[in-house]
């Protein structure tokens, strides 16, 4: 006898944040990529800009361009 086991896959994607934003959603996005809050992603991104002597500052406006907005339900 055998058993089909059939499981859905899914693949998390990266998408601007409808919901959870403060300018773009990009770090929300991150976030629930990432699995971590929202609120620390943007810290982390702050922090990032003043140690990194803004490049994370380009980072983010790439991110604004290239990622897609999720679809709001």
């Amino acid at each position: 006898m055998t058993q089909e086991m059939h499981t859905k896959s899914t693949t998390a994607k990266l998408r601007r944040s409808a919901n959870d934003r403060m300018v773009a959603g990009v770090c929300g996005g991150w976030a629930k990529l990432l699995g971590i809050d929202a609120a620390l992603m943007r810290i982390l991104f702050v922090a990032a800009t003043i140690l990194g002597i803004g490049t994370p500052v380009l980072i983010y406006a790439v991110c604004w361009i290239l990622m897609p907005e999720e679809q709001q339900d």
